[in-house]
């Protein structure tokens, strides 16, 4: 299979082949399904998932988008604008939400009025700055924008030629800055906690998927996999090798749980490393690979993102975990980090439906902290953007995982 021309040149002689384009039956955190196929019409959740999303702001045709030419993130930055960056999670957030709503019903308002907000980004944006943070935009709003993009990409009333254009934004600013954090991490790789990598490499990956550059997206699997490409010994510690702390077999059960890089740290962003693990491995999974299973049973009797995510769902569900101490540039970081236990974010419906009920796996873990999550809500399930904390970190991850992941009967 010939490749695209250049790991940041747009143009492409060649799609993915059928194998590995996204998959009409596939569940993706990006690419939702739209015939819905095997969901039990009679389970409450089901019901109740469509009409919380349909409630929210952000899903409404009335949002009023507001596309920057330069997006600001950073603590004190003295760029102007200053610290821009919410209009981005929250129109991307908008434009996924609303595409969902044309999807599920089939209404085209809904989808005239992503594409609208899609189109205006495309025409406005030309940067991204601020401090190093602006690593965390282009990582975060790459992979969502991308996504929302994604969704909407079959859609006939979004032209081709719109499409073209969103995705040159997408790769001459999220994708040139994504690639430059992975390779140089801002001179100071030992410095970067996960989530930073793991950004940058779902940014990546979404980015490659849309714009069918091949290239792109091998390098942001292969990243994931093994780190910085002929550069084992340069610390990447969203890569896997570096991800993985230490592992424990768990008593009764025998599963592994893993502890990560950022367990020591704060729950908050540990909490947000599982969530864009769950990115990587359902934008890999519509591909046709298996990410999920990515250095799996035949090494650890579970996979690393298996392992990890019932890691620190344990922890955060008022359980013990074994833990060692680990060194990051901040000293030795003795003790898994009680500060911000019992954060509540969105992502393990995708997590905890991949292992359990696709593949039929032990993750009792994930389902706890999944339903401790959507008690959080009065529906009982799992929301999105505009349903948190109206900050980042509420936004990070797309969400409403009950709507478009959950396909057992319960409840």
């Amino acid at each position: 299979m010939s490749l695209c021309q250049g790991f940041l040149g747009f143009v492409c002689e060649a799609h993915f082949d059928q194998a590995s384009r996204p998959r009409k039956s596939g569940r993706d955190l990006g690419v939702a399904r739209a015939d819905h196929e095997g969901w039990p019409r009679n389970a409450a959740p089901r019901v109740l998932s469509p009409r919380h999303l349909e409630a929210g702001k952000l899903a409404q045709t009335s949002w009023k988008p507001t596309p920057q030419s330069v997006l600001v993130r950073g603590t004190n930055a003295t760029f102007a604008p200053t610290n821009n960056y919410g209009y981005a999670y929250r129109d991307a957030h908008s434009a996924y939400q609303l595409t969902i709503r044309w999807l599920v019903g089939g209404n085209t308002s809904y989808a005239d009025h992503a594409a609208r907000i899609l189109d205006g980004w495309s025409s406005t944006l030309v940067d991204i700055n601020g401090t190093e943070d602006k690593y965390l935009a282009a990582g975060l709003y790459g992979y969502q924008f991308a996504n929302a993009a994604e969704l909407l990409r079959g859609y006939s009333g979004w032209p081709k030629q719109n499409q073209t254009a969103f995705g040159k934004m997408l790769n001459g600013v999220f994708a040139v800055y994504n690639h430059d954090f992975l390779e140089h991490h801002y001179n100071k790789p030992d410095f970067y906690y996960a989530n930073w990598d793991l950004c940058n490499i779902a940014s990546l990956m979404a980015i490659g998927i849309f714009n069918d550059n091949r290239t792109m997206y091998n390098y942001a699997v292969n990243y994931f996999k093994n780190g910085i490409p002929g550069q084992p010994e340069v610390v990447a510690n969203g890569a896997l090798p570096y991800f993985s702390i230490a592992n424990f077999t768990e008593q009764g059960s025998g599963k592994t749980l893993m502890q990560i890089q950022e367990s020591g740290r704060d729950q908050g962003h540990a909490l947000l490393c599982i969530a864009l693990i769950g990115v990587i491995g359902q934008q890999g999974w519509n591909q046709g690979i298996d990410l999920f299973d990515t250095f799996g049973r035949q090494i650890l009797n579970a996979s690393l993102i298996e392992a990890s995510a019932e890691y620190v769902a344990k922890y955060n569900t008022n359980h013990t975990v074994p833990y060692t101490p680990y060194r990051s540039w901040e000293g030795v970081l003795e003790v898994v980090a009680p500060k911000a236990r019992f954060d509540v974010r969105p992502g393990y419906e995708a997590l905890y439906s991949h292992y359990a009920e696709v593949k039929g796996l032990n993750a009792s873990w994930s389902m706890e902290f999944r339903d401790f999550v959507n008690g959080n809500l009065t529906a009982n399930i799992e929301g999105g953007g505009g349903d948190y904390s109206p900050n980042s970190g509420g936004n990070d991850s797309f969400g409403h995982g009950t709507l478009l992941y959950r396909i057992d009967k319960e409840s």
